[in-house]
């Protein structure tokens, strides 16, 4: 997909990892008292479902649905065949705890910005 060429996601890093602690949501290793258990998932694989969802005017349930059933979506995300893929709760999850942190509005809004200015510099280079 064009996207993942013109959006660096891992920027996102920091600013999502901040929100989901700032709400409570994830563990870190240090708060878990043992290794048991799923391990959280990767808050930027999380936000590019949480996008392609806003794109595609996906519900959490059909989200879930398309992560399993179209290969485009589980490699954009960064997921192989053979790997677990997020469920709705925990998409919605994720979502509440972003909304909570007052943080979702700004990361798309990075996210709208750095597409727009990826396709203006394109449309540049075509002239």
């Amino acid at each position: 997909m064009a996207i993942l060429a013109a959006v660096p996601f891992e920027l996102f890093r920091v600013k999502l990892k901040a929100a989901l602690v700032k709400s409570g949501l994830p563990k870190t290793a240090d708060d878990r008292k043992n290794a048991a258990g799923r391990k959280p998932w990767d808050e930027v694989l999380i936000f590019k479902a949480l996008v392609l969802q806003a794109l595609y005017n996906l519900s959490d349930d059909a989200m879930e649905y398309q992560l399993r059933d179209r290969l485009s979506f589980i490699r954009f995300v960064g997921l192989g065949l053979e790997d677990a893929v997020p469920n709705a709760k925990t998409l919605w999850l994720y979502r509440k705890a972003l909304v909570k942190a007052g943080a979702i509005e700004g990361l798309f809004h990075q996210f709208d910005s750095t597409r727009h200015c990826y396709e203006w510099q394109r449309a540049q280079n075509m002239l």
